[in-house]
């Protein structure tokens, strides 16, 4: 293609109108995006050894968290949280306009604590209730506190439109306002994934362990399908996923979450929601979905030694979690991996070795937190005992309330009685 410019005088410079470059494509991020499959990658031996023992070091930690209690594994969530809203922060950051707007950066991490403070101020505002029975005025200033918590987040969340007026300069309005969009993305992001998460951990730390043990048994599952027999690409923005390491992964997620299920299920440390935020052990009568049942297997076979095997009815709905995982979840993986091609970076951190930030791990959770409450809160039945009634009595009625239901109860036990005689 030719450039054409028009003849111009002897007296006259000739000006040459050159177009601006487009974003340029640099070899080394091409590179690492991956333009070739994970079997045909030379260094994938060393790769493979440390995501090994990272995976390792991260799974140690969690079974250890896990053995801690409802409240530790929310405290990781939290951390985990932080930590995907700063990589997060970071990718539209820039130096020089930051140098020009000091205090703008605490104003996104405000806006953070303010929307952490409504977020889970309304998850566990019945926990917290919970917890301050003890004594009267503990229980009413809870109480009140409870109460006017969307107030007091509304006002903070005023204080910091304000502060981000004030904050407004020339030449830097368009970045500003970006920053201000991007971190109310981010918040919205976040907080979904993180906010469900911590309701199912309290709904049984089993709703909480299942679901992202079958993300992580896909994700190593097809890992290692690739690694070993991937020769056919499966989608253009992650070009190192393979239809094998699909499939493969796919069916070892589906046999994980029915047999995993069945361990989970028959320990109440797991099993049991936690109604307030104590620490201490967890004792209940386990519901219908963890009490096994038997089915007897004495004439399908004659080399089997076992006549009966019993099933959990909680298995059955774990296949649906491992289908949602092993089909569905990985677009979460997708969506992250276009995300990250279209701010040309190969991982959003840096924080795990061979696996990139915690974004990059929790990309698939986040999607699949969202299913599981869905799904628990949809089709798992819910048994109403008698501690459940009384639960929701506690947490929804006052004092004053709770006297006038028990006067009322005994006025209704008389005449029941009276009539009996």
């Amino acid at each position: 293609m030719h450039d054409h410019t028009m003849p111009s005088s002897p007296s006259t410079p000739t000006r040459i109108r050159r177009r601006r470059t487009q974003d340029v494509i640099f070899p080394e991020l091409s590179k690492l995006n991956g333009g070739h499959l994970l079997m045909d990658d030379k260094n994938k031996y060393k790769t493979m050894w440390i995501r090994t023992y990272s995976s390792l070091w991260m799974l140690i930690s969690i079974i250890i968290i896990l053995y801690l209690g409802h409240l530790y594994i929310c405290a990781m969530v939290v951390v985990i949280q932080i930590i995907m809203t700063s990589e997060l922060f970071n990718l539209l950051r820039r130096t020089d306009e930051d140098k020009c707007l000091p205090g703008f950066r605490q104003l996104n991490w405000y806006f953070f604590f303010t929307g952490m403070l409504f977020v889970y101020g309304r998850i566990l505002s019945q926990q917290l209730v919970n917890t301050a029975t003890i004594d009267e005025f503990s229980y009413k200033l809870v109480s009140k506190i409870v109460k006017y918590q969307m107030v007091f987040c509304y006002f903070l969340y005023i204080a910091g439109l304000v502060w981000f007026i004030l904050t407004l300069k020339k030449k830097t309005y368009k970045y500003q306002f970006g920053q201000y969009a991007w971190t109310h993305m981010v918040l919205f992001v976040v907080f979904t994934q993180s906010s469900f998460t911590v309701a199912n951990i309290f709904e049984g730390i089993f709703w909480f362990l299942l679901p992202a043990s079958l993300i992580a048994m896909n994700d190593v599952s097809a890992y290692f399908f690739g690694f070993f027999f991937g020769k056919t690409p499966l989608i253009k923005l992650s070009p190192k996923k393979t239809w094998e390491g699909f499939i493969g992964g796919s069916v070892a997620t589906m046999i994980t979450a029915f047999l995993f299920a069945n361990v989970l299920g028959r320990f109440q440390w797991l099993t049991c929601p936690r109604k307030d935020l104590s620490t201490g052990w967890l004792q209940c009568d386990p519901g219908p979905l963890f009490k096994p049942e038997y089915y007897s297997i004495a004439g399908l076979t004659q080399w089997f030694p076992l006549k009966e095997i019993s099933i959990l009815p909680v298995q059955w709905h774990a296949l649906c979690l491992g289908l949602f995982a092993s089909i569905i979840a990985p677009f979460g993986g997708f969506f992250a991996s276009g995300f990250k091609r279209a701010f040309k970076i190969k991982d959003f951190g840096y924080y795990i070795p061979g696996h990139g930030g915690f974004t990059d791990r929790m990309d698939c959770q986040m999607v699949m937190a969202i299913f599981v409450y869905i799904y628990y809160q949809s089709f798992v039945p819910q048994d109403y005992s008698i501690d459940m009634i009384l639960d929701q009595i506690v947490r929804n009625l006052s004092f004053e309330d709770q006297k006038t239901l028990y006067y009322r109860l005994g006025q209704i036990f008389r005449q029941r009685q009276m009539k009996n005689y």
